[in-house]
This record gives structure tokens, sequence and C-alpha cells, in this order.
């Protein structure tokens, strides 16, 4: 929980920065590259969270990784190193991108089906959702077999489950708590 504050905390700081600086989309283009990078690359992952491995180390592979980052998300990256917070990198990336895309008024919707959705079921849940939450939205769809069918909806904070495994874990749980237990 603390790691997620302190994450939110610095990606404001980097946005403000960038605001200011008429940098804010060169430097969401970094965050999202080192966002996407860290979590493809487990190494990267397991070397940022390693306490063995030299500060110099890391800040060398870092700068060597991310060659082409912008002076805002250097700083970022030295002063991460400087407070020894180099393994919530990523959170705050990703946490830059999502105020990023709220500054811009835009929001990502997610949506997770069972199977690929069709351009057709995509224009429709793109509708439906720029109806609902009245900005501008880019949706993501994520494939998870164990859903069975249907789908999870989840804009921002708020999350719609109309997928089959849900309804079957609420139906368990209904007959869970309304036990029958006969009079004898």
């Amino acid at each position: 929980m603390k790691q997620s504050r302190a994450a939110i905390r610095y990606a404001k700081a980097v946005l403000d920065l960038s605001l200011d600086l008429k940098k804010a989309d060169k430097v969401n283009d970094d965050m999202q590259s080192i966002a996407n990078t860290i979590e493809g690359s487990k190494e990267l992952q397991v070397m940022l969270s390693s306490p063995v491995i030299k500060t110099k180390v890391k800040k060398s592979a870092l700068t060597e990784i991310f060659a082409t980052l912008d002076k805002i998300s250097l700083s970022l990256i030295d002063q991460l190193i400087d407070n020894k917070r180099l393994p919530i990198l990523a959170d705050i990336a990703k946490q830059y991108v999502i105020l990023y895309d709220h500054h811009k008024g835009s929001q990502i919707a997610k949506v997770t089906t069972a199977i690929p959705l069709t351009k057709a079921l995509e224009e429709k849940v793109l509708d439906k959702v720029k109806e609902i939450v009245g900005k501008k939205v880019t949706i993501e769809n994520t494939i998870d077999p164990s859903i069975i069918g249907g789908f999870i909806l989840r804009v921002g904070d708020k999350q719609f489950d109309a997928s089959i495994s849900g309804k079957i874990k609420n139906l368990r749980r209904e007959f869970e708590h309304n036990q029958y237990v006969p009079k004898y």
C-alpha cells in the first residue's frame, strides 16, 4: 500500500514538471516504454528489487536500456536511486500514464473476455462505455479463458462483472449463505 501511494506521488510530481516544461507527451512515451520494458523482463524486475546488486550497476544498466529517455525521465531514475525507491519505477511509470490520460480527458477501459473481441463488438462496447463515462475511452482487451464466457469491464476504479465464472461464484455464495436446514 505504501509503495502504491509513493508511486502516485512520484508520478504526480513528474507529470506536474513535464506539464510545466511542455514535455508531457514525450515523458508519457518514456513512461509507457519503461512500464512495458520492466513488465516484459523478469530479469530487470529482479535486478531493480535486488539489494545485492550495487546501485552503480543498476544505474548503468538502466541508462543503457533506456538511452533515449528525456531528461525528466532520467532525473526520475536518479531521484529514485538517491531515495532507494528504484523497485517502484514500473509502478510510477504506470501511474504516470494513468494520470496523463486523465489529464488529457481520456480513460482506458479494460475488457476481459474468454475469446478476442470482434471489431463490431469492440465498437459497441466502446460506444456504451463512452456513454457511461462521458470521456474519450480506449479499449484494452485481455483474453482469459477461465471466465468461461461473458466479459469483465473495468473503467477506472469501477468494475462490472458479467462473466459466467462471476455468476457461478455469486450463485455459490448465495447457496452457502442460504443453506436449507430441515426441521425434524
